[in-house]
């Protein structure tokens, strides 16, 4: 079961106008929000870039904090699995193709739920490919915005590559991957580039900078150079829906010895241990 504005309905007997801003020009945002024993992860964090992205394109956030807390209740509901992971898609509505914004029209609203499966363990235990490309996005990489073609376009890279995530260089400096933040171990020391227009700001991003902060393990956030990120210790990928996944190999060359590193290691566990305290309803803030 899905939710399309106002109405809980199957997904077949969903339908959205053609003359969507969504369609016609990708004129929207969206939100990607993990559920873990039917619980939302972090939902006021998701909720709070939701409204970041919505400011960004200056569109009107069509519904409070608690009604969509209502809504996305009722979605988990609806659907079948523990464990799902939700999509949140807002556009500005229906109105005839003009660039300028149109007034008063109300806007797209779409909610669907998938399974959401635990990363597979041996990647845990062998770690994942990924290789690198020139970051060609657009300037406001913190909107999440559905207009993805670029990061699509990157993200086939590595696809072709067989590999499980292109990581991107902005004038030589690491900026995220196409799908993921990305962080580094060099010198024994944890690294991730700032939060600005360049990436998109993680949630699970967050979550590990907490963890690192409240576990005593040593990190900055920092610009990151190329050369930083080809001699690193370890590298690793964190998103939503994949957690935290070591980078074992980066353009066919090993990372370390080729094997998971030990920060790793300690974030996973540590995550692990956070969701579970998350699951049972009493996690505290990092």
């Amino acid at each position: 079961m899905i939710y399309l504005n106002g109405k809980f309905l199957p997904m077949e007997q969903a339908t959205v106008p053609v003359l969507d801003r969504g369609f016609i020009f990708g004129d929207g945002v969206y939100e990607v929000i993990p559920v873990y024993s039917r619980k939302p992860f972090r939902l006021g964090e998701h909720l709070s870039r939701l409204q970041h992205s919505l400011d960004g394109i200056r569109l009107q956030n069509p519904h409070t904090e608690e009604q969509w807390a209502g809504l996305i209740e009722r979605i988990i509901e609806l659907n079948e699995g523990d464990d799902q992971y939700l999509y949140l898609h807002i556009t500005r509505g229906v109105a005839k193709r003009d660039h300028a914004f149109p007034r008063e029209v109300t806007p797209t609203v779409f909610i669907m739920s998938n399974p959401l499966p635990a990363p597979p363990a041996k990647l845990l235990v062998s770690g994942v490919s990924a290789i690198t490309a020139r970051d060609n996005r657009w300037g406001r990489c913190d909107i999440k915005a559905i207009s993805l073609l670029p990061n699509i376009l990157l993200r086939q890279l590595a696809v072709d590559a067989q590999a499980m995530e292109t990581i991107l260089l902005r004038d030589g400096l690491l900026t995220e991957g196409a799908a993921s933040n990305i962080f580094i171990v060099k010198d024994d020391l944890l690294l991730t580039p700032p939060k600005d227009h360049r990436i998109l700001p993680g949630i699970t991003y967050d979550v590990v900078l907490e963890l690192a902060e409240t576990h005593g393990v040593s990190h900055v956030t920092r610009e990151i150079s190329e050369l930083e990120l080809r001699t690193a210790q370890e590298i690793m990928l964190t998103s939503s829906t994949k957690e935290i996944l070591p980078i074992t190999q980066l353009d066919g060359q090993p990372i370390g010895n080729g094997t998971p590193g030990p920060v790793f290691q300690q974030l996973d566990r540590l995550y692990q241990a956070y969701k579970l305290e998350v699951m049972r309803g009493h996690a505290p803030r990092q």
